[in-house]
């Protein structure tokens, strides 16, 4: 009852919908870079940088982006970055067997990503009330799991349809229509952060030691889904023919654990603090990850790949919550937007060490996805105390309605 009382609520599902589908971009332009570059004939090692410069812009242009939403509001934001987002898949289409084109468009698509998800989640507190908002940010992080297995399907939909270049029109095109769907909807022009806290300075919401640790810890969680990737992956080719669907199989069974996992957790009545729950899902999470140490055959495999994925959604719905009680006044959605740039970097550095592991041995690779998460969980939960809010910051509600 309790989700069908979320979406009843006015305005979630309105806010629900142009979330995800200008999110959907997102889980498509890695792929779609790929094909689209590698249609034109561009080599593998620019496919790279191309790649690169998208991850690399996106983590840059998220913070910056959420510290205007700040300032300015949500709505111009949103849709001017929308367009310019767009204009980076524009020129990736027009003109990908150009090495500057390729790389300069990915870079600004990714520099202009329009900040919907830290949008959202600032929103909530405004839009549901107190007893819903782990229910609504469950939902949201569960809402991430159909993101991951959507977005490679449209691209490879579109893709093998009408080309890769259709693929990337069709991601500037989702991208403005979640944009303007957010941006127009009642919540989201009202909203305003409420005045910045005195000193806050470059550092920003940085300057809360707490949000630190908890964003550095959940970098571990994203290392850890990072060098599950390779490790599917290389999994999946060790084992070709005799694991039907490849490492598709193998993510989506872990995409669609998460989706559980934060519906399970999105229903239950925490009595426990944020941040006890948040420590206490990453050291879960890590322990999820533990039985690939096994590497079993194929059917097992896709067992223990389900069960890796359980904790992931889950600890980013508690993580949520927990932001928004330690952002400082005003920083918000910058916050939310370092925990997107953290994770992902996370995601990267992951990605790249476990790639220079996997040719020796996949065991390695196994140990570095437990390693990532282990040691996030490990340092949340040393510093455990350091992330409860102080006092002020509890009893002041992070976000105001105008």
């Amino acid at each position: 009852m309790g989700y069908l009382a979320l979406l009843r609520a006015p305005h979630v599902t309105r806010l629900l919908a142009g979330t995800l589908l200008g999110r959907l971009p997102a889980g498509m332009t890695g792929l779609v870079i790929a094909l689209a570059l590698r249609q034109a004939g561009a080599p593998y090692s620019r496919i790279g940088l191309a790649t690169a410069a998208y991850a690399l812009a996106a983590a840059i242009g998220g913070p910056v982006l959420g510290r205007i939403v700040d300032r300015t509001g949500q709505p111009r934001v949103l849709l001017c970055s929308a367009a310019v987002a767009g204009c980076g898949y524009a020129l990736l289409a027009l003109a990908p067997g150009s090495a500057p084109a390729a790389i300069g468009g990915a870079a600004i698509a990714g520099l202009a990503m329009p900040p919907l998800e830290p949008c959202l989640r600032a929103l909530w507190p405004d839009v549901v009330a107190e007893e819903q908002l782990d229910t609504a940010y469950a939902f949201d992080s569960a809402s991430q799991q159909i993101l991951y297995v959507a977005g490679p399907l449209a691209v490879a939909a579109i893709a093998g349809t009408a080309g890769p270049a259709a693929a990337l029109w069709t991601a500037a095109v989702l991208g403005l229509l979640g944009a303007l769907v957010v941006a127009t909807a009642a919540p989201a022009r009202r909203w305003q952060a409420p005045p910045r806290e005195h000193g806050a300075g470059l550092l920003g919401p940085l300057r809360s030691p707490g949000l630190v640790l908890l964003l550095i810890g959940l970098a571990g969680a994203g290392w850890t889904v990072g060098t599950q990737n390779v490790l599917f992956i290389a999994y999946a080719e060790r084992h070709h023919g005799s694991l039907p669907g490849g490492a598709g199989l193998l993510l989506a069974a872990a995409a669609f654990a998460g989706l559980l996992g934060a519906l399970g957790y999105g229903a239950m009545r925490w009595r426990s603090s944020t941040a006890t729950r948040t420590w206490a899902l990453a050291l879960g999470m890590a322990a999820c990850y533990l039985p690939l140490l096994w590497l079993p055959g194929p059917w097992p495999m896709v067992a223990l790949a389900f069960v890796s994925g359980i904790g992931l959604a889950p600890l980013l719905a508690a993580a949520f919550v927990l932001v928004a009680e330690l952002a400082p006044t005003g920083t918000v959605t910058e916050a939310f937007a370092w925990l997107v740039t953290l994770f992902a970097t996370g995601n990267a550095l992951g990605y790249a060490v476990s790639g220079s592991l996997v040719a020796d041995s996949l065991t390695a690779v196994a140990w570095c996805a437990v390693g990532g998460v282990t040691l996030g969980g490990g340092l949340l939960f040393a510093t455990r105390r350091r992330l409860h809010p102080p006092a002020p910051a509890r009893m002041a509600a992070p976000l105001v309605a105008i």
